[in-house]
């Protein structure tokens, strides 16, 4: 069972907090970030910003990480050509960031603390209240995994939207 700590901040994290931590010129900055960084490398990022947990999700124990993997799957960001997604998932109500890559990022051996560092970097201009520069330092900073662990060959061209996605 959740915590009532827990529960009562996914309640309280609407759709009002996220467009005043993400409004339309931080968006736009994301999808630039996103389409930028995506033309020096093979990989397809997505952007994804959650509120809170909603329905049955808030009264179940449900991780940061077991619903970045849903999310994953829900958008398909698996479905490209060379397997080659990257979701960056951020869960306001719990300050969570999460990335989940596809198998075709590095074969899959990517190491988990270039991930993390990526995630911490974003968490740590979020906590400063610099949602906008947190974004797109998050992007910059899974592009650069991205070069140094190759996602393999270039699919067809942009295979994902590079807009963020936001989530209520």
């Amino acid at each position: 069972m959740a915590t009532l700590g827990r529960t009562l901040r996914h309640l309280s994290t609407g759709r009002a907090l996220l467009h005043r931590r993400f409004p339309p010129h931080t968006l736009k900055a994301i999808e630039h970030a996103v389409r930028e960084c995506e033309s020096r490398h093979a990989g397809e990022i997505r952007f994804v910003v959650e509120a809170a947990l909603r329905g049955p999700a808030t009264l179940r124990v449900h991780t940061p990480r077991a619903r970045a993997v849903e999310v994953f799957s829900h958008l398909r960001v698996w479905d490209t050509e060379h397997n080659n997604g990257v979701l960056i998932y951020v869960l306001l109500a719990d300050h969570a960031v999460e990335i989940v890559a596809d198998r075709g990022v590095a074969g899959g051996h990517v190491p988990q603390h270039e991930w993390d560092a990526a995630c911490r970097l974003i968490e740590k201009h979020f906590g400063a209240g610099d949602f906008e520069q947190g974004a797109v330092a998050g992007v910059r900073a899974v592009a650069e995994v991205l070069a140094r662990h190759p996602p393999g060959a270039r699919g067809p061209g942009n295979e994902l939207p590079d807009a963020p996605v936001l989530l209520s």
